[in-house]
């Protein structure tokens, strides 16, 4: 024990050495949170909409004021000699809304007049949000006036998110994904500049075994990661106003073996390739692209096709969300993200045991 706590501080004695390093090691994350928090955004608001009103009554201008009070739209002008299809081709709108004739007379005899809607679908997801939203609106417009009464009148109500906050479901994925990506880096830095300096002959010949060489580089590692989760935490909780839903105890245990699957995902990283710039590229394609794109960060799972989700089963971020987003959203405790939590731990010990055939393996030839 004494020459694993021997490496694991001579190891944070070299890390702090470079000021540089430490403090890109502690501000890169929050930089990294900040923009994430400010540029990703599953909300549709402020989407320019051209009209064309060719009814000009009353009744067809609080219609288009209703579409103007709504927080999702917005009524742009249209430009003279301007058609509807040139604003959505220039993308000088997102939609485009048509008023026929005789708007107010059909509403007058309850014929329930129509209203077409082009829409610019070009960004399928953002089509379909619109398409709801003018849906909704074009319904409670007709509320309003008591027509078009639906005969199964439906009363929703949200549940664990009922202000229906993107950050509230973002946030947490931001926190996972910032720290899927700079503890394994800095590990994976560590463990390949001593191949590439050769230093890691000097451990060959030493009396450390395998096991304690690694575990002293994961114990230093991890010491950082917790630095590292501490700040992303109170930006993360700040920025995007989380707070715990339920029991946190989950999600500090669930941080926990995070962070260590991903300073072992480093360390083994580190042990395979022994050129620093190679292991960047390395955690960078795996940890960054994996992270966000086959977590459930940004997807669902569901919508991913099955011939590759197989892969989020060995992606740790995937593990971590869950847990993250049951911690501020759902409340679930226990029951829900023990599952989780087991995967990220058997992960874990298997980037270890990787690593540690790998070194005891080249330790027996030297």
């Amino acid at each position: 024990m004494k020459r694993i706590l021997a490496q694991a501080r001579k190891e944070l004695t070299q890390l702090f050495r470079d000021r540089l390093t430490v403090a890109l090691a502690l501000l890169l994350p929050l930089i990294l949170v900040v923009l994430y928090g400010k540029a990703i955004s599953f909300s549709v608001k402020n989407m320019a909409v051209v009209v064309e009103d060719f009814d000009q009554s009353a009744s067809s201008r609080r219609y288009v004021e209703s579409i103007a009070a709504s927080l999702t739209f917005r009524v742009a002008p249209l430009a003279e000699g301007m058609t509807l299809e040139d604003a959505l081709a220039s993308e000088t709108a997102r939609a485009a809304v048509i008023i026929p004739p005789n708007f107010e007379r059909d509403l007058a005899r309850g014929r329930g007049a129509q209203v077409q809607w082009l829409v610019d679908a070009s960004d399928a997801n953002t089509a379909n949000i619109i398409r709801g939203n003018a849906a909704a609106l074009s319904e409670a417009f007709a509320s309003e006036r008591g027509e078009a009464k639906p005969a199964v009148k439906i009363e929703t109500r949200l549940w664990f998110n009922p202000g229906r906050e993107s950050d509230k479901h973002i946030g947490p994925g931001v926190i996972a994904v910032v720290l899927a990506i700079f503890p394994p880096l800095l590990a994976a830095l560590a463990m390949s500049r001593e191949g590439e300096q050769r230093t890691i002959l000097q451990v060959y010949v030493s009396s450390i075994s395998a096991l304690e060489f690694i575990l002293g580089k994961t114990i230093a590692y991890f010491i950082i990661a917790m630095a590292e989760w501490a700040l992303v935490l109170a930006l993360g909780m700040a920025l995007f106003g989380l707070h715990f839903a339920g029991d946190p105890t989950p999600f500090l245990a669930g941080t926990v073996i995070f962070l260590f699957c991903n300073v072992a995902l480093g360390v083994m990283f580190g042990a395979a390739i022994g050129n620093q710039a190679a292991a960047i590229q390395a955690v960078a394609s795996v940890c960054f692209l994996l992270s966000f794109l086959i977590s459930g960060f940004m997807f669902p799972l569901s919508n991913i096709p099955s011939w590759i989700r197989w892969v989020s089963n060995i992606v740790p971020a995937r593990y971590f969300i869950e847990i993250a987003r049951d911690a501020f959203v759902r409340g679930g405790g226990w029951a829900a993200v023990w599952q989780g939590e087991v995967a990220l731990a058997l992960l874990g010990m298997f980037f270890l045991f990787v690593t540690w055939r790998r070194m005891r393996k080249m330790q027996v030839d030297a």
